[in-house]
């Protein structure tokens, strides 16, 4: 019924508009047919053959209600194509006093483009103080999409994978191979949203790199700091 973020599923919510949507319809239909018909097609056409103003106001007036309905649609069952932090659709935690901090649904970080889920990665090393923070990615990018510094002079190298399906050993290997020896990565992190497979793990427990997958990705989304869910420790404790 709900989602993994709490929200009513699309499917169930676009029913329930579908059956009041139908009763509301049906109540008109019979108001329509047996008083306002006769009003409409001899009083008020009557009233606007003697009034041309009339017709210039209702036309307008119909226009702003079209206009007001596609918006509406628009909001409920539109997708975000997020390019920046100005664009942000902020939709604060459960638990989080603060409005004004910039979190996702992951709902939202399926939907964006590939462009605009880097680009909220970004935004999201910016609200939690990095230094920097910098969107790159690109053809010929070389395994990076995303560069920061932290408060240590750390140097942050991240690919952010917006695939379907979980990311496999080839995508990380080249990640590895990359984000150390060329970019000259202090912390190397790689970002899928629907996680990685097994081997992938392994692979990446063996070299260091450090992987968020789906569950992670909804902590950071939702507000906690990038260290505190992957883990990593400060160099001056």
């Amino acid at each position: 019924m709900f989602d993994e973020d709490g929200s009513l599923d699309p499917t169930l919510k676009f029913l329930l508009y579908a059956v009041l949507a139908l009763a509301v319809g049906k109540m008109l239909w019979q108001w329509l047919t047996e008083d306002v018909s006769r009003w409409i097609t001899v009083d008020l056409w009557n009233l606007i053959a003697d009034h041309p103003w009339w017709s210039g106001l209702i036309a307008v007036g119909a226009l702003a209600v079209l206009l007001l309905a596609g918006k509406l649609l628009s909001f409920f069952f539109g997708t975000h194509n997020y390019v920046g932090p100005d664009d942000a659709f902020v939709a604060p935690s459960d638990g989080d006093p603060d409005p004004d901090v910039l979190t996702f649904k992951m709902k939202q970080l399926s939907s964006m483009s590939a462009t605009g889920f880097e680009q909220a990665c970004t935004d999201l090393l910016a609200r939690d103080g990095f230094l920097g923070p910098r969107r790159v990615g690109g053809a010929g990018d070389l395994g990076v999409d995303v560069t920061a510094n932290d408060q240590e002079g750390r140097l942050l190298i991240i690919q952010c994978k917006q695939y379907a399906n979980p990311v496999g050993s080839g995508h990380v290997q080249k990640f590895n191979g990359t984000a150390r020896p060329h970019h000259g990565a202090d912390l190397p992190i790689m970002i899928a949203l629907n996680g990685f497979t097994e081997p992938v793990i392994k692979f990446a427990q063996h070299h260091q790199l450090f992987l968020m997958g789906r569950s992670e990705l909804k902590e950071w989304a939702h507000g906690q700091h990038l260290y505190d869910v992957l883990g990593i420790q400060s160099t001056t404790q």
